[in-house]
């Protein structure tokens, strides 16, 4: 049995390129990513990794990984052999949240083994904190409360919800993240959820990342200008 008895971590990296590193020679820029991209590779080989491109639609950030392992300590040794590439000593990391998944106390369902695995062409991602006073009320009170706030999740099928839990482990207490193909239907879902009882208690859901989905490599190239339009196979 792994050390999360059954659950597993997800670290969310996002990672902000030196502008200077876009001025290095071509071949150097290659190596630079070459070598980020093997330890990716290294790391995927039994191991969860998405990528995803925020260029365009951040300023803060360039690329996130989600990494996911039962073992934290391999969460570790991946940001350390990644530390090691050219790239990375070109790159900040302006935002990272750790989180493990784990059963909803608000639903039947199991823990899931891993988040994020549709094959959608989007993901928005944002940190959430509750006020205090949500966890005074009772558990039948909360349920009530989340039972209306998961029924108009249920309105958009095409979204898909994933839910972390970060209580002790990072800085927020959730991380949420919604997979999806057009990203409009995310703004109406959250735009109707804004009137909910739920967001009463809702402390911070920011900062907010909308991010493409695409391979490590092609989200690497895209970091130097090279062609961003996604094709299945890169997914």
């Amino acid at each position: 049995m792994s050390e999360a008895s059954g659950r597993t971590y997800a670290k969310f990296t996002f990672f902000k390129v030196d502008p200077a590193w876009q001025r290095r020679d071509e071949q150097e820029r290659a190596e630079d990513k070459r070598e980020f991209l093997a330890a990716c590779e290294d790391f995927a080989t039994d191991r969860s990794l998405r990528a995803y491109s925020t260029v365009g639609t951040r300023g803060d950030t360039d690329l996130l990984l989600l990494s996911q392992s039962p073992v934290l300590e391999d969460i570790h040794t991946f940001h350390v052999v990644l530390a090691q590439s050219g790239l990375a000593r070109w790159a900040s990391i302006p935002h990272s949240y750790l989180a493990m998944t784990k059963r909803s106390p608000y639903s039947d369902s199991e823990a899931r083994p891993e988040i994020c695995t549709s094959s959608r062409k989007y993901l928005i991602v944002y940190p959430l904190d509750k006020k205090r006073e949500w966890y005074r009320l009772d558990m039948a009170e909360r349920k009530r409360i989340m039972d209306q706030h998961i029924a108009v999740g249920r309105r958009y099928p095409e979204i898909t919800i994933n839910t972390a839990y970060s209580f002790g482990l990072d800085d927020q207490e959730f991380v949420v993240s919604f997979e999806a193909d057009d990203v409009g239907q995310f703004l109406d879902l959250v735009q109707e959820l804004r009137p909910t009882e739920s967001s009463a208690y809702t402390l911070r859901d920011t900062p907010i990342f909308t991010c493409v989905s695409m391979s490590v490599a092609h989200a690497l190239d895209a970091l130097d200008g090279a062609a961003t339009v996604r094709h299945p196979s890169l997914a």
